[in-house]
């Protein structure tokens, strides 16, 4: 084996450090009693040097080695005590990939059985010890030199009040041959579809995990994978898939320029991360990283009284969950958070299950040690952190820290039950339209806490939505279990595609009228990426393992259905236009909202919002000033989910105002929605005759005609 000279190196920063003359590496184990490095030159090849680790400080093992450069491959191999059932499971046969590494090389997409620590054949299970070697077959972690010509590259900062987030995957934004980039499914790709999300008027984009990820054994031997990204092995690593796999490690500079294009174009980055569980699943899952490392030092353990760590708490479905109390755990997440901003440049986070890096002793409290740490972190307070308020076992909507927005699905069920006609939604639909302030008006919050969704990854597309009353999950191979039977959806007539005209159109006014209520309610709103042209995915409502044309953006769908991303790009530009629309703080809320909004049934009075008949309901905005180029102007939206013809009477306009259309979503594309300044002046003006299932938007402006 070839050497090179070592000396003891410095124990920060933890992973791998390029230096003036070499690399520092450093990794923290508290139970360990022995460290050693192997390097090597290919992924599946054989070590080419071993470095035993002397030096440990503050539970830190480190050394540094000269003459090591970027693209150097490595991993380690951690000795200690193999106690499972008191939650010690090393096992030096295993090489582990560093948690700090920058990038990842030869990923095995499969955890493969050579991969797991215990004896398959063994009747003790995972109290066994596997004494197979797996160096071939394991990631390898590849150094890398941060060093990126960014451009003047400035993020742009936009006030949650402003955004309109489109979360989107990675790979399934290009990845359809009728994407025709030249990097299909890549970071690189993506660039090319930028244009697409500026038309629109985008100006954040949630991207699904990016971080480095593995596949389960039960997925490949299905002929599967983890498309989504939700079983994480590399905290710190790009996806390496996701990459032109030009070089080992390519892929962080790819990323880079992927988020200094977006930046270019006003466009906001937001990582979906998954800080709660690993990919190392249970006790009977793989020993990849943190569990051959320093398994009590990152996982919530539990058993019985003679076995008190051969378990993992399972707060996720997925195995086990990281300890959010641990000093370690905490470290590793604040370090890569701190990573992806202030070295990869994003500008937001979106925390999968977030309610478990809430829990202490098995129960969520706002006020909990990760909280703490963000809050008080002089980089991380300052960016986007949005939470999904929820986890196997705990709902927490409105109950996140005040530094901190949430995925409201509050507001995605109660959106949904009424578009679809269910009765007695009127009361809650009011409190979603005015930004959830039963939720959010009491902590500190305001209405743009709310992040606003009514699809999202998880779950039906909006096409999906109006078009199946269950769910067709077949593809996933597993009996149609899997994915939620709560879809609150309604197929109009007909399960599944149909010539029938009038359901296709009924389910476009639907569709549209989702849209309304999803952009025009108080706060932040989210839109699924590809439901601007009703991009579907055949009923599944639980595509994570289909990385194929059911989960994939076809860009021939999306020039045929112009019509609908022209509704989406106009209603976008709307908000923009009329700042009373856009304005995501609560109406004469504590938090000084402006807003001074009127509400009214189809016959002027109060709504009935205890009646669990009442389907329509009319929502009026006043700007409530004279500046801008509309002057003085008022906003007035009537939403009807009834199934007959509803005559609504019309508030008079604000003097020297008259009302105007903007949208009625039973006319066809074309009408559905009218650009700035071809509004069409209502006449009569004191009524409209709304069609069954439609969303109205009024303009009350002044006339650009001489009356």
């Amino acid at each position: 084996m070839a050497t090179h000279p070592v000396t003891p190196g410095n124990w920060f920063p933890l992973g791998a450090t390029c230096t003036a003359t070499g690399v520092n590496f450093a990794l923290y184990s508290a139970h360990a009693t022995g460290v050693v490095l192997q390097l090597y030159a290919e992924p599946g090849g054989e070590a080419t040097e071993e470095i035993r680790l002397e030096s440990r400080t503050r539970y830190v093992w480190h050394v540094h080695v000269a003459g090591l450069r970027a693209g150097q491959l490595y991993g380690y191999r951690v000795e200690g005590p193999h106690v499972p059932e008191q939650g010690l499971r090393f096992n030096a046969r295993k090489l582990l990939i560093d948690p700090y590494a920058r990038a990842l090389s030869g990923v095995c997409r499969d955890v493969q059985n050579l991969l797991l620590g215990y004896d398959t054949a063994s009747p003790e299970r995972d109290l066994s010890l596997d004494s197979r070697d797996n160096a071939a077959i394991v990631p390898k972690a590849v150094v890398i030199d941060d060093a990126f010509d960014w451009g003047g590259d400035a993020p742009p900062d936009l006030p949650f009040e402003a955004m309109v987030i489109y979360e989107v995957h990675v790979k399934g934004y290009t990845a359809h041959p009728s994407s025709r980039v030249a990097h299909p499914g890549t970071y690189l790709g993506f660039i090319e579809k930028i244009p697409h999300l500026v038309a629109l008027g985008i100006n954040a984009v949630e991207f699904l995990p990016v971080h480095a990820h593995v596949d389960e054994s039960f997925l490949g031997e299905r002929g599967l994978s983890n498309y989504w990204g939700y079983n994480t092995i590399g905290f710190f690593a790009p996806e390496p898939a996701y990459g032109t796999g030009r070089q080992p490690g390519c892929e962080v500079g790819e990323f880079k320029a992927l988020v200094r294009e977006l930046h270019r174009a006003g466009i906001e980055v937001i990582l979906d991360v998954v800080f709660n569980h690993s990919a190392e699943g249970s006790e009977l899952g793989p020993t990849l990283s943190l569990r051959g490392i320093d398994n009590p030092s990152y996982y919530m353990l539990s058993g019985p009284p003679d076995q008190p760590g051969r378990y993992y708490a399972n707060y996720t479905g997925c195995g086990n969950s990281l300890d959010p109390t641990q000093g370690a755990t905490i470290r590793l997440i604040m370090d890569s958070l701190r990573y992806w901003v202030e070295v990869m440049h994003v500008d937001g986070f979106r925390f999968d299950l977030a309610a478990v890096l809430g829990r202490a002793a098995g129960n969520f409290a706002r006020s909990g040690a990760l909280f703490d740490a963000i809050a008080q972190d002089p980089v991380l307070h300052r960016v986007k952190l949005i939470a999904e308020p929820w986890d196997l076992g705990a709902y927490e909507v409105g109950n996140f820290p005040v530094d901190w927005s949430e995925w409201n699905g509050r507001f995605r069920d109660t959106v949904r039950r009424f578009v679809k006609g269910d009765a007695g939604q009127l009361a809650d639909l009011g409190w979603r339209l005015t930004g959830s302030a039963d939720l959010y008006a009491d902590d500190g919050r305001s209405a743009y806490n709310s992040i606003n969704f009514i699809t999202c990854h998880d779950g039906f597309t909006l096409n999906d939505l109006v078009s199946y009353d269950g769910k067709h999950n077949e593809a996933n191979q597993e009996g149609n279990r899997d994915g939620s039977d709560d879809n609150h959806s309604w197929n109009c007539g007909t399960e599944g595609p149909t010539d029938d005209a009038a359901i296709v159109a009924l389910r476009r006014r639907l569709a549209k009228n989702h849209l309304c209520l999803l952009m025009l309610a108080t706060g932040t709103p989210m839109l699924s990426g590809g439901d601007e042209f009703l991009r579907s995915q055949r009923g599944n409502n639980n595509a994570y393992c289909q990385d194929n044309p059911i989960s994939w953006h076809d860009w021939d769908q999306a020039a045929s259905e112009a019509g609908m991303t022209r509704f989406v790009a106009l209603l976008i530009a709307f908000t923009r236009r009329c700042d009373v629309v856009q304005q995501r703080k609560s109406p004469q809320g504590a938090d000084g909202g402006t807003q001074d909004i009127a509400w009214y049934g189809a016959d002027l009075q109060p709504p009935r919002w205890g009646d669990p008949q009442a389907r329509t309901l009319c929502m009026a905005l006043d700007s409530g000033h004279s500046s801008g180029p509309l002057g003085r102007y008022a906003v007035l939206t009537i939403f009807h989910a009834g199934d007959a013809l509803q005559p609504v009477l019309l508030p008079p306009a604000l003097p020297g105002t008259r009302w105007h259309r903007i949208v009625d979503t039973s006319l066809p594309d074309g009408q559905d929605i009218m650009a700035a300044e071809s509004e069409i002046a209502l006449d009569p003006a004191d009524v409209y005759l709304v069609n069954p299932r439609t969303t109205i938007v009024l303009l009350a402006r002044p006339p650009t005609d001489p009356e």
